[in-house]
């Protein structure tokens, strides 16, 4: 039985973060109700590639907003705030989120203390750069430099360098997720709502753990290394006759595996048995493992290092991850009947009884306004009125 087939989620959301949040609301059943301001709504329904065509679908939005509703409303109007008031009782709504700067909670009539007065059971979320005290703008990559992350991501003698993914957006909505279930336990036992403040800066900076102890209480600072680690060697990317290999030499016994080998023989030196000693002079056996590396295919270095029980792997393109049978069995997917456009996705880590009911099917990612008519229509309003007069 799907748990959260009973829940409602009305998000006031735009961007990365907090769409990914409740994309996985969405992923596990919840009805998820998106909610943008009107006229040109999410502006990341503005980037990337247009191929479908259509104004406000660029390819961009689609990966965080699969599975959703889509209505627009101008919170900037009494009428509008006092609709989404409306809509907070009469759907009525589980769970109100937002990535709206506090300094526009009261403004927007989407203060915690004014919903909670609506519906006390109501579980609120809101995801800011810096915690619900500041009002200053953030995204990714600026916390990421906030946060100390791109000081230790990069090359020892290069600029400090952005990570490849939004992971702070996408770390704060995980962890946002989670602070959820909690809020959903927690009201499962006292029937009590409750506030969920999600720090982008905090979250982003909770996954530092190890580098921030370290430099705090040992005066031991963790420094870009590249493609190597802090504390154990070899680590690292090397060439292939026809591609890279990642190995991770994670202890001493390993290390021996590969120094015993026929290949590796020259490397077997006393100096290299202990972890410390291969850290000691790391560079120059980099540089021999590479040398041999180049010799052999990437796949028959893969069977060699398994074989020997030395953590490996192909550094693999985008589509050669795509193709990975792993990922290819849990696929979501997303149809268009008026484009004829699919969508595919990776799906959660754990793949629920909801999707597996769905066939792994998921709805298209949302227009803006689609479910205008709809969901105001069942509440009494006239979608096409309210929108001549600008409040949707």
């Amino acid at each position: 039985m799907d748990s959260f087939s009973h829940l409602t989620v009305l998000s006031l959301e735009q961007a990365t973060t907090l769409p990914y949040l409740t994309m996985h609301l969405a992923q596990e059943g919840a009805r998820v109700i998106r909610v943008e301001n009107p006229p040109r709504g999410d502006p990341n329904r503005w980037i990337g590639a247009n191929a479908l065509g259509e104004e406000g679908m660029n390819i961009y939005f689609f990966p965080n907003n699969a599975g959703k509703e889509a209505l627009t409303l101008n919170l900037a109007c009494q009428e509008g705030r006092e609709i989404l008031h409306a809509l907070i009782q009469k759907l009525p709504v589980d769970i109100f989120a937002t990535n709206q700067r506090p300094k526009d909670y009261a403004k927007l009539g989407i203060d915690y203390e004014t919903l909670r007065a609506l519906k006390p059971d109501l579980i609120w979320v809101g995801i800011t750069g810096f915690g619900p005290d500041s009002n200053e703008p953030a995204y990714d990559p600026v916390i990421q430099a906030r946060a100390g992350w791109m000081d230790i991501t990069g090359e020892p003698d290069g600029a400090p360098m952005v990570f490849g993914l939004p992971l702070v957006d996408l770390g704060a909505g995980e962890q946002g997720y989670g602070q959820v279930m909690r809020a959903l336990y927690l009201r499962e036992r006292t029937g009590k709502g409750s506030r969920v403040d999600i720090s982008m800066l905090q979250s982003a900076v909770s996954w530092m753990v190890s580098p921030f102890l370290l430099a705090n209480d040992f005066n031991q600072n963790v420094s870009r290394r590249g493609n190597t680690h802090q504390f154990f060697g070899p680590v690292s990317v090397y060439p292939t006759r026809d591609g890279f290999i990642y190995i991770a030499v994670g202890n001493d016994k390993q290390w021996a595996n590969i120094a015993a080998t026929q290949e590796f023989k020259q490397l077997a030196l006393e100096k290299y048995e202990r972890n410390a000693g291969r850290m000691a002079d790391l560079k120059e056996l980099n540089h021999a493992l590479a040398q041999v590396m180049q010799t052999r295919a990437t796949n028959e270095w893969l069977e060699f290092f398994n074989a020997l029980g030395v953590p490996v792997s192909r550094v693999n393109t985008m589509r050669e991850t795509i193709a990975e049978p792993a990922v290819q069995r849990n696929l979501l997917t997303a149809h268009d009947a008026q484009t004829n456009t699919t969508l595919r996705f990776p799906a959660p880590v754990v793949v629920t009884e909801h999707l597996r009911a769905q066939k792994m099917q998921i709805k298209f990612p949302p227009r803006l306004g689609e479910d205008n008519e709809k969901i105001f229509g069942a509440l009494g309003y006239d979608a096409r009125e309210l929108k001549e007069r600008g409040v949707i």
